[in-house]
């Protein structure tokens, strides 16, 4: 089982069982590994959340770059280059075509290794914007490889559900 698939955790006397995908037992957690854990987890949470806010709030690529971004950075997103340098080329290009463009995070979780953020990311201060969900594995307080998918804030719905 790779390090991403899905696991199940549960609750087993003082501490945690997780399970893989097929129920075999993977380890048993300790309380001890579980404040671990989760300290981590805050951890990551805390510093990709700021990451976000240094990017496209305080549009700082350099700053970005030199606190956020692991050397060895994989990207999955179709649009965005590979590597920490194409990365950074890119969201430059970003910010000289939309210098007023700003991400506003709507929630935000973390799981091991993994951050995960709900974000409305805006152009420019009148468009409707994207909503976009994104994954990031961290390595050491940086991003390390990254998923992301969006879709176009609308007008309408055929609900009266928001998008955020």
């Amino acid at each position: 089982m790779n390090n991403h698939a899905a696991r199940a955790v549960v609750i087993c006397g003082f501490g945690f069982i997780v399970l893989g995908l097929n129920g075999a037992t993977v380890a048993k957690m300790s309380d001890a590994d579980i404040l671990a854990r989760e300290a981590m987890e805050q951890e990551n949470l805390s510093k990709a959340v700021r990451c976000m806010e240094i990017l496209e709030v305080e549009l700082n690529v350099d700053q970005f770059g030199e606190e956020c971004v692991a050397e060895g950075h994989i990207e999955h997103s179709p649009r965005v280059p590979d590597g920490k340098d194409g990365l950074l080329r890119y969201f430059a290009a970003q910010l000289e075509r939309f210098p007023e463009m700003h991400g506003d995070i709507k929630r935000a979780g973390a799981d091991g290794d993994l951050v995960w953020m709900h974000i409305h990311f805006k152009a420019t201060p009148e468009s409707d914007g994207n909503a976009g969900m994104h994954i990031f594995r961290m390595e050491n307080g940086k991003f390390a490889e990254h998923w992301g998918v969006g879709q176009p804030v609308v007008k309408s719905t055929l609900h009266d559900n928001s998008m955020f």
